[in-house]
């Protein structure tokens, strides 16, 4: 594929999505389950797991205010120094205070897919890395294809503690303790990225001085406030089954080890990463709304059918057939949303809506920790039932609402 549109800092920030997301892929497996040997009752676990999401409502609510005024760029140094701070506080310790401490201050992602402020502000940078404004679709696509391929690799990795456990005779907690130090090595990476960007990722000159947050239109309000509570309402669903919550019901009702279930997610993040291109495509021919509605209302029917799985390979089997299509929507509403709102309200639209996702996405895991012990299989089934909700009340609100290709 040639990717000469693509201009060099659109390179890089593929290349730390690339890092970032491989680093995610293997902490999102194994910190539920870090926690649970280490002790930590269910609802303790939904906790720190929660608190990793308040992480992303923090920062992508600064972001927002300030990110344009002050340098996209600064921000994104900030929050990969951060993330190695967080890193090295969960390999030296396993105090609890400082692990919330380190999971408040540090982006440790534990939903399996990215939902911090990285994402916001590289969200609202890739439109203007591209030479062909047909091509912010297909952009979007590429980063999660890219993102979610590094993830899956990562998940891989959470294979390893297993082996060192087995092999090397390291106990269970020193073995997954080891995939910290991994962590903060690919922070290290993403933060040399970040130092080499151009002044290109910066707001063009005639937005510079003004605040973003400031400067939205009224129409855009509107469609900031809609999609804001629609995001709110599919990520409150999301939050029931998080990757990390997803692996500890495998482990938990059907005794996966840990180097199944890096096969299971890893095959589950190349099945996504696929889907992507496909959403592109797809979209190119029924639209950006079509394309997230009609292949998300399906994969919520999946979802909720892997409670009911009375086996392990029929519930990986309907597991793996729902991510094959579950995340269609995200690079299609990545673009919806960067192309109907100006240049300059690129940043405060990502943070504000990534920052509704988050803020009801962090209630739900806590919730989830105190259920799981009365009813295993019941997020599954609330989760899909949410979802399908946002799905219904996506379609009524914004069918009517075209990008610039679409009209």
């Amino acid at each position: 594929m040639a990717l000469d549109w693509i201009s060099k800092d659109g390179k890089l920030i593929l290349g730390a999505r690339v890092v970032r997301n491989f680093s995610y892929g293997f902490l999102s497996v194994v910190l539920a389950i870090y926690l649970n040997l280490l002790g930590f009752s269910e609802i303790l676990i939904g906790v720190v797991l929660t608190v990793t999401l308040v992480n992303g409502i923090i920062f992508n609510v600064i972001s927002s205010a300030y990110a344009d005024k002050m340098g996209r760029r600064k921000f994104l140094i900030l929050y990969a120094v951060l993330m190695v701070v967080s890193a090295v506080i969960f390999y030296v310790t396993d105090n609890y205070f400082a692990l919330i401490a380190a999971a408040l201050i540090g982006t440790v992602n534990v939903t399996g897919s990215e939902v911090g402020a990285f994402l916001s502000l590289e969200q609202a940078i890739l439109p203007q890395t591209i030479t062909d404004e047909k091509k912010r679709t297909s952009i979007f696509s590429i980063y999660n294809m890219v993102g979610t391929f590094a993830m899956s690799a990562g998940v891989l990795l959470s294979g390893l503690p297993h082996i060192f456990s087995q092999q090397l005779g390291i106990d269970k907690i020193g073995s997954i303790k080891i995939l910290f130090l991994a962590y903060a090595a690919c922070a290290l990476v993403a933060l040399g990225i970040y130092l080499v960007l151009s002044s290109r990722v910066e707001p063009s000159k005639k937005h510079e001085n003004g605040s973003s947050l400031r400067n939205i239109s009224p129409e855009s309000r509107k469609i900031i406030t809609k999609m804001s509570s629609l995001f709110a309402v599919d990520s409150f669903a999301g939050g029931f089954v998080i990757q990390s919550i997803v692996s500890l019901w495998f482990y938990t009702k059907f005794g996966a080890d840990l180097a199944t279930l890096s096969y299971i997610f890893t095959a589950a993040g190349v099945l996504t990463a696929i889907s992507y291109l496909l959403a592109s495509k797809i979209a190119s021919r029924i639209g950006l709304v079509n394309t997230m509605v009609w292949t998300h209302i399906p994969s919520n029917i999946l979802l909720m059918l892997v409670a009911f799985a009375p086996s392990f390979p029929l519930a990986i089997g309907l597991y793996l057939a729902r991510m094959s299509i579950s995340q269609m929507d995200v690079p299609t509403r990545q673009s919806y949303l960067m192309a109907v709102v100006k240049e300059n309200e690129r940043v405060a639209t990502a943070g504000i809506t990534n920052t509704s996702r988050n803020i009801a996405q962090a209630v739900s895991p806590s919730i989830t920790g105190a259920i799981l012990g009365q009813l295993l299989s019941a997020p599954f089934v609330i989760g899909g039932a949410l979802k399908l909700a946002y799905d219904v009340g996506l379609f009524i609100s914004f069918r009517k609402i075209k990008p610039p290709e679409e009209l």
